[in-house]
């Protein structure tokens, strides 16, 4: 299940727009940087590692996945621990606006 639809107040699924449309704060500078990565890759993958080999705090993943702008895609049977994300489109629709585009 996404997190979107989890994370309802009325009890029933969020609005399909996700958090953004409701006025949702926007990313941090770390998180833009984060999301924007996952706009080239297939399917909206989005990296477990920064530029230069650093692994992505697991905060950073955690908030963006709260905010609705990123989802879990699957997990790794090898390192469960780490979070392997998607960009979801209210992730993808607040890359674009902080960029300008």
């Amino acid at each position: 299940m996404s997190q979107r639809n989890v994370r309802s107040s009325s009890g029933g699924p969020a609005d399909s727009a996700g958090p953004e449309a409701a006025g949702a704060k926007k990313p941090s500078a770390a998180q833009l940087k984060w999301l924007a990565r996952g706009l080239a890759q297939a399917g909206g993958k989005l990296p477990l590692f920064d530029d230069e080999g650093r692994t992505i705090p697991p905060a950073t993943i955690r908030a963006c996945m709260a905010a609705g702008w990123a989802e879990p895609w699957f997990s790794n049977p090898i390192k469960p621990d780490w979070l392997v994300c998607r960009l979801t489109e209210a992730g993808r629709k607040a890359v674009l606006a902080a960029s300008g585009k």
